[in-house]
């Protein structure tokens, strides 16, 4: 076929097509990047401004009211960030890690029992064992009360995750590079390690987000069973101080210092100033993971 014939076979668009698909991205670019600016801009604004005149974009007067709260528990928090970034990148990597190991066998055509895991596997989708088995199991039998392996261990497996491996590695590791290792002599565990994982990064990568996500974002587990409050996760002593700013205002609602109190102890903005500081390794993770997360979840997403 003659370059000729190709751009005739592919014409490009006409201008207004482009025009109208530049405005309608740019639209949407900023549709995602307007709600950030508004969380900045509003964990800016004083908390008397907010309540008398509502969310702008740009507000008035800088206050730092909200971020000065922050700090003046410092200690706390940086100590929180230390939980949540251990708990994150160790059950990151140890999630990865069992994902693949499970859905790797479902992916072999020569592993006898992959239908009876598959189905094991679907039944934990479908079905679940409640809040009180899941709470003794974790406290009475495995006792892991003030345990960090209680942050951790909930998030390394799940069901839809292992599904979306084994599909991506149906659909990407051809069979004979399965063979070829075999006849060179290679144990399963080599080829799995230096056949396999290697050309399945996109799919790696897009359960690695997910479960960093899952990790980073979770204060569930922490109100369950930690009681220690330097093993508190971040998201966890965040909320703790929310709540701790608006039962103190609730308190002294409707005495005379209740509008000082409404100025010097913030509520809206502190959410909003506790969603700035708690994003940032979120903002920091993604970029190293994009290059692979498209490819990952398009080939994964392909039923097998």
């Amino acid at each position: 076929m003659t370059t000729a014939t190709r751009t005739r076979a592919y014409p490009k668009g006409s201008k207004s097509a482009q025009i109208v698909l530049n405005i309608f991205f740019t639209a949407f670019s900023l549709a995602c990047i307007l709600p950030i600016l508004l969380i900045v801009a509003i964990s800016l604004t004083n908390e008397k401004t907010l309540t008398l005149q509502g969310y702008k974009f740009w507000p008035e007067k800088i206050d730092l009211t909200a971020y000065q709260y922050l700090f003046n528990h410092s200690q706390t928090l940086v100590k929180a960030y230390g939980i949540s970034l251990t708990v994150t990148l160790t059950g990151t990597l140890l999630a990865v890690l069992l994902i693949a190991l499970y859905a790797y066998p479902l992916y072999r055509k020569d592993f006898p029992f992959k239908k009876a895991f598959s189905f094991y596997l679907l039944i934990t989708m479908l079905f679940s064992g409640g809040l009180v088995p899941f709470y003794l199991l974790y406290v009475n039998y495995l006792d892991l009360k003030d345990s960090l392996i209680a942050l951790i261990l909930p998030g390394l497996s799940n069901a839809f995750y292992i599904f979306i491996a084994r599909t991506f590695f149906q659909q990407t590791v051809p069979e004979e590079m399965i063979e070829s290792g075999k006849l060179d002599g290679a144990s399963e565990w080599r080829i799995f390690f230096q056949l396999v994982l290697p050309i399945s990064l996109p799919v790696l990568a897009t359960v690695g987000l997910f479960t960093t996500l899952t990790y980073w974002n979770d204060w569930f587990n922490s109100m369950l069973f930690i009681n220690d409050t330097d093993k508190y996760s971040l998201q966890y002593v965040m909320i703790q101080m929310i709540r701790q700013a608006e039962f103190f205002k609730n308190q002294l609602a409707g005495s005379g210092v209740a509008l000082l109190v409404q100025e010097s102890v913030p509520t809206e903005s502190l959410r909003m100033a506790m969603v700035v500081v708690s994003i940032g390794p979120i903002l920091f993770v993604y970029p190293f993971f994009q290059k692979y997360f498209t490819k990952g979840l398009t080939i994964g997403a392909i039923k097998g």
